[in-house]
């Protein structure tokens, strides 16, 4: 399998002359060709001969398609093709029209199936791609049809004529963010020709005898299971085993038969790799978090850039599923994926704060996030009759940038504060009304632009700022993911009795000072905005000198002196 920088540096070179792009979508790059109205997705393992892989080299070609294609069988509606010869290449493949939308046969009849639905092709291809990486992760090896590419021709079907329905359709529109998949056309992936023959056809020719043929069948799906897959439709005809002249099947050097499995438009992960494949995403996303200002090599994805702004690094890329605007700190394009609107968006979340919209909430990735919708644009809504408060409506809201490089700026002077993760723009436009509208930071900010040249800052749309969900530092849980801290501001950590007055005065004073002495004012300065750690026993996390170890969790207010 090709690397993905030789990929990229290709797409570089042939872009004047092909409409082509890299894209990741459910986590995995495909070369994106736009032929006029159609798309083609490409694989890694099909780039190679993605000449080969353009329609009118195999398909619409209706002479050639007639003349090099042979019908499959099946209840799908699969093909094999030889495709024309390209660059002194060519190559048999399987193509297969996607069946996601439509009833499963038989499922009304079998509970087998219940729950279960055809993937869509870009499911279809990340499982697989999944399980032929778990001879990483295992003894034992699954081999595979290697999935080439998917392509979608521009034809509009009505549902009817694909028997898909409505209502699973939209299911899997709604699950698929990261492309926006058309109801009304057809997706056709196209697969390796695995030589050999079916298990089903090895019997039938007297090749294999009945018991050797269930024993092969329930070995295949016991190894399978191992892995941490299912598929649905069992079947021997979805193994391919190869025989001799003779008739003798090919084994390993144990005696093993030798099959290669193929159809997965009903695989699944088992509920326990499910867990498994989630646990060990948190856990990739500590280690990168602690490490997310190391240099990275290039991005693999050549929509993301590396920009600075306020002098800090960011990720930053389009939100396709919704058209927003995405910066995520640091210089590892890795953890881009985690922060897209549709990973923590949508999930069940909590309000943590009674006077803003601030919540808390743990996304697909099992990531405990907190965001918060930043009150840019709005004149604070302060009384200017007291002098204190007078300086903050002098002042106004920080942008989501200045919080976030302030957030930095003070972490490296050696004050503790929550964790900064990103800034998402949404896609939606937004109004503020001109009575309580602050067009100071809009001023301020109109040098700030995005790599297209478009102003960082916009009035018409909302600014969402992410946090991490304070339950023990990144160098902490990058070590070891538990023991962890419980977040309480100071203010309710004395209302509970659990920090005295004294101690409570004294917490506050002691931040005011330290960031005055790194150039800071808070200028609403209180124990809400400042966060104490519980350990897993109750008791209060103390820093060196023995004082309770303090974070400051609030950065709309805080000035640079």
């Amino acid at each position: 399998m090709l690397d993905n920088s030789y990929i990229v540096n290709w797409i570089e070179k042939n872009k004047d002359t092909q409409d082509v792009e890299l894209e990741k979508i459910l986590g995995n790059y495909y070369i994106h060709f736009k032929l006029g109205k159609d798309d083609l997705y490409i694989t890694q393992y099909g780039f190679p001969f993605h000449e080969n892989l353009k329609p009118e080299n195999f398909l619409t070609d209706n002479e050639w398609y007639k003349k090099n294609s042979i019908r499959l069988s099946g209840t799908s509606c699969t093909y094999k093709v030889k495709t024309k010869r390209v660059n002194n290449i060519d190559l048999d493949i399987v193509i297969k029209w996607n069946r996601m939308g439509q009833d499963i046969p038989g499922s009304e009849n079998s509970d087998e199936f219940h729950g279960a639905a055809f993937n869509s092709p870009f499911e279809e291809f990340s499982l697989v791609m999944e399980l032929r990486k778990t001879k990483y992760e295992s003894a034992g090896k699954i081999i595979t049809q290697k999935p080439l590419g998917i392509y979608v021709p521009s034809e509009h079907i009505e549902l009817w004529q694909m028997g898909r329905r409505k209502d699973k359709i939209q299911k899997k529109i709604d699950k698929h963010k990261d492309i926006e998949l058309d109801m009304f056309r057809s997706y056709i992936v196209i697969y390796e020709w695995v030589k050999g023959i079916d298990v089903t056809q090895a019997h039938t020719k007297g090749i294999i005898s009945d018991k050797e043929m269930e024993s092969l069948t329930l070995m295949a799906e016991k190894e399978i299971e191992e892995k941490g897959f299912i598929v649905r439709d069992r079947k021997p005809h979805h193994i391919i085993i190869r025989h001799n002249k003779n008739g003798e099947i090919y084994t390993d050097r144990e005696g093993k038969i030798l099959y290669a499995l193929i159809d997965f438009e009903l695989l699944e992960r088992t509920p326990e790799r499910t867990t498994i494949v989630k646990q060990t995403k948190r856990s990739n996303y500590l280690k990168r978090q602690k490490d997310r200002f190391a240099d990275k090599k290039i991005s693999e994805n050549n929509q993301l850039k590396q920009v600075k702004i306020f002098d800090v690094d960011y990720i930053f890329g389009r939100t396709e599923s919704t058209d927003g605007l995405l910066w995520v700190v640091g210089k590892d394009y890795e953890l881009f994926d985690y922060f897209l609107p549709e990973r923590w968006e949508k999930m069940d979340c909590t309000k943590i704060s009674s006077n803003h919209e601030t919540y808390h909430t743990i996304s697909k990735d099992f990531i405990h996030l907190v965001w918060k919708l930043s009150r840019i644009g709005f004149i604070p809504d302060i009384d200017p009759f007291k002098p204190d408060q007078r300086k903050l409506l002098e002042y106004g809201y920080n942008s989501p940038f200045e919080e976030i490089s302030i957030a930095i700026r003070i972490r490296k002077k050696g004050i503790r504060t929550i964790h900064p993760r990103a800034i998402y723009m949404t896609g939606k436009k937004t109004t503020i009304a001109k009575d309580v509208f602050d067009e100071s930071r809009f001023i301020s900010h109109r040098s700030l632009v995005t790599p297209d040249n478009k102003p960082v800052l916009r009035d018409d749309r909302n600014y969402m700022l992410i946090w991490g969900y304070w339950n023990g530092p990144d160098e902490k849980l990058a070590v070891l993911d538990g023991d962890y801290y419980k977040g309480i501001n100071a203010l309710d950590a004395y209302r509970k009795n659990i920090i005295s007055l004294d101690d409570y005065l004294s917490v506050v004073k002691r931040k005011k000072d330290k960031l005055q002495q790194v150039g800071i004012e808070d200028l609403n300065l209180g124990g809400r905005h400042l966060l104490l750690s519980l350990d897993s026993s109750g008791a209060i996390v103390k820093d060196k000198d023995g004082l309770p170890e303090v974070r400051i969790c609030n950065f709309e207010f805080l000035k640079i002196m």
